[in-house]
């Protein structure tokens, strides 16, 4: 699996899949999930409501998939991540959760490149530092990576994206 780093509006990127930072009503939101649900149109919101009919709201580190509508990419799947309010080992392993549930909801779905933004790091406060840590760690560590052909770290702001040059030594 080939890992890359771009600097970019995740919702511009064509892959087969993006994942969307959601947050558990799949309803849209700020940030990301705002930006996901606006460009993607009424398809993936009418796609989350089916989903949450039949399931009910998404749990935090859970993973769902639908159309990816007006996008450049076949499907979005939506993850949740968790809110920090302080170090602790329950908010590490929920946001690895986001990263593995997501990758296995691509490899159910046949997706060969799929694209990340920076999950929880927005308006959930977690430490950008750590978050990479964190999703570098869960997409290496993944048992069935080489199903997957790329994976896409898509950075929105300079500073996680310095993170991340740093982190996977592309410098």
């Amino acid at each position: 699996m080939i890992l890359e780093l771009i600097k970019a509006d995740i919702t511009t990127i064509k892959a087969d899949a993006i994942v969307n930072a959601a947050n558990s009503s799949l309803l849209g939101g700020g940030g990301v999930d705002g930006a996901i649900h606006r460009k993607g149109g009424k398809a993936i919101l009418k796609a989350c409501i089916e989903i949450r009919n039949r399931q009910g709201k998404c749990k935090t580190g859970e993973a769902v998939i639908t159309t990816a509508g007006n996008l450049p990419s076949k499907y979005v799947i939506h993850t949740v991540g968790p809110v920090w309010n302080g170090d602790s080992e329950e908010k590490n392993t929920l946001l690895a959760n986001c990263y593995r549930n997501s990758l296995k909801l691509a490899i159910e779905n046949d997706v060969k490149v799929l694209a990340f933004p920076n999950i929880s790091t927005g308006i959930y406060h977690f430490p950008k530092d750590k978050a990479a840590d964190i999703a570098i760690a869960s997409v290496n560590s993944f048992t069935e990576k080489e199903k997957i052909e790329k994976v896409i770290f898509v950075c929105f702001d300079e500073e996680n994206y310095q993170i991340y040059e740093e982190r996977l030594n592309l410098q």
